[in-house]
C-alpha cells in the first residue's frame, strides 16, 4: 500500500511541478510582452529581459497554484481510476480514502509553500523587477528605506527625510521630518511637519503645522505651511505600499496597525492582508476537491478535466466578486476573503467523505 501511495503522490507532484512552472513562465513572458513596448526603445539586453521574466515568475506561480493543484490532482487520480489501479487497491482490501491521504498532506504542504512564497519571495522579486525596469528605462529613483509604511529618504540637496505614515485615502504623509545637512556635513536645521502633501502643479511638497529648529542658534520657528521642493514626487517611492503584494503579511499587518492607530481604516489593504492567508490555503481545498471528483465513475478522463477547468473558473469568479464586495465595504474584510475558500472547502470535504469505497 505504501508503494502505491508513493507512486500516486510522485505522479501528482511531477505533474504539478511541470504545470505550475510552465504556466508561470508562460504568464511571465506574456507580462514581458505587455511591457516590451516601453522597454525596447531603451535597448535592454537579452539577459535583462530574461531576468525580468525570472523575477516576475514567483508572482504568477503563486497565483496559479490552486488551479494547478486542482487540475493535476484530477488528472493523476482519474488516470489511475481509468487504468483500474484504484479497483486493484480496493480488491486487495485497501480503502480509497487511506490511499488518498498523502494527497491531503501534499495539499497542506503546497498551502504552506504558497504562504512562504507570498511572504518572502514575491515581495523581494517584485521590488527587484521594478528596480530592473527603472535601470533599463533610465528612470531616476529616490534612495529610500521603507518599513511598515515609515520611510527614510535622501533629498536632492542631501537632506535626510523621514516620513512616519503614508495614508492612501487622501494621498498624504503624516509626521514628516527633514534633517538639512550643511556644506560642512553638520546638521544645520530640522523641519518637522504634522502632515505633508505633494503638489504636482508646483513640483513641491506642502507641509502643514511646521516647526523649524535651527541647530546652530537654537532658534525655533513655527509656520502654518511650508513649501519644500528638494524631494521628488511620491510616485517614485510609494509604489511598494500602493501594491500590497509587494509587502509580506507581517509587514502589511504592522502598517495597517499604524494606520488604525492614526485613525484611518483602509478596507482594501485589510482585505489584502487576510487574503495572504486564505489564498494559499485554497491549494489544499483544490487538491481534496480534485481527488474526490476524479473517483466518481461518471467524472473521469476529459469530463473530469473539463469539470476541473469549470470549477477553477467558478472559484476565480466567486473569489474576485467577494474581494470586490470587501473593497467596497459591502462585506467585512474577513468574510470577503474566506467566503469562497470555505464554500469550496466544505464542498471538497463533503465529496472526500462520500468517496465510494
Amino acid at each position: 500500500m505504501k508503494i502505491v501511495k508513493r507512486y500516486f503522490l510522485k505522479e501528482f507532484l511531477k505533474l504539478f511541478a511541470v504545470t505550475s512552472v510552465g504556466l508561470g513562465l508562460l504568464l511571465s513572458l506574456f507580462d514581458l510582452i505587455k511591457r516590451i513596448g516601453s522597454l525596447m526603445p531603451h535597448g535592454p539586453s537579452l539577459g535583462q529581459l530574461a531576468l525580468h521574466v525570472a523575477l516576475s515568475f514567483p508572482r504568477f506561480f503563486l497565483a496559479l497554484m490552486p488551479m494547478a493543484a486542482l487540475l493535476c490532482s484530477l488528472y493523476a487520480v482519474s488516470q489511475a481510476a481509468r487504468a483500474k489501479e484504484t479497483v486493484a487497491v480496493m480488491a486487495s482490501g485497501g480503502r480509497l480514502r487511506d490511499l488518498l491521504a498523502p494527497f491531503v498532506a501534499a495539499g497542506l504542504l503546497l498551502s504552506l509553500l504558497g504562504f512562504a512564497v507570498g511572504e518572502f519571495v514575491v515581495p523581494a522579486s517584485s521590488l527587484r523587477a521594478q528596480a530592473l525596469e527603472n535601470a533599463i528605462m533610465g528612470r531616476s529613483t529616490v534612495p529610500s528605506i521603507s518599513m511598515d509604511g515609515m520611510m527614510w529618504l535622501r533629498a536632492e540637496d542631501g537632506s535626510v527625510v523621514k516620513m512616519d505614515l503614508y495614508v492612501p485615502e487622501d494621498d498624504t504623509f503624516r509626521g514628516m521630518e527633514i534633517f538639512r545637512i550643511g556644506g560642512t556635513g553638520r546638521l544645520d536645521e530640522i523641519i518637522q511637519a504634522d502632515q505633508a502633501r505633494y503638489l504636482p502643479s508646483e513640483g513641491a511638497w506642502l507641509l502643514s503645522e511646521v516647526r523649524l529648529y535651527d541647530t546652530r542658534t537654537g532658534e525655533v520657528r513655527h509656520a502654518r505651511t511650508y513649501r519644500y521642493s528638494r524631494l521628488a514626487a511620491p510616485s517614485l517611492f510609494t509604489r511598494q505600499i500602493e501594491k500590497p503584494y509587494e509587502l509580506g503579511f507581517f509587514e502589511l499587518k504592522r502598517y495597517l496597525a499604524r494606520l488604525e492607530k492614526a485613525g484611518f481604516r483602509n478596507l482594501k489593504l485589510s482585505v489584502e492582508l487576510y487574503s495572504k492567508v486564505s489564498y494559499p490555503l485554497v491549494s489544499l481545498f483544490m487538491v481534496v476537491l480534485g481527488v474526490s471528483i476524479s473517483l466518481r465513475k461518471s467524472l473521469r478522463g476529459l469530463v473530469a478535466t473539463a469539470l476541473g477547468i469549470v470549477v477553477s473558473l467558478l472559484y476565480w469568479l466567486g473569489y474576485t466578486l467577494a474581494l470586490t464586495l470587501g473593497y467596497a465595504g459591502v462585506l467585512p474584510p474577513m468574510a470577503a476573503v474566506w467566503l469562497a475558500p470555505l464554500l469550496f472547502g466544505a464542498l471538497a470535504a463533503y465529496l472526500y467523505a462520500t468517496i465510494p469505497e
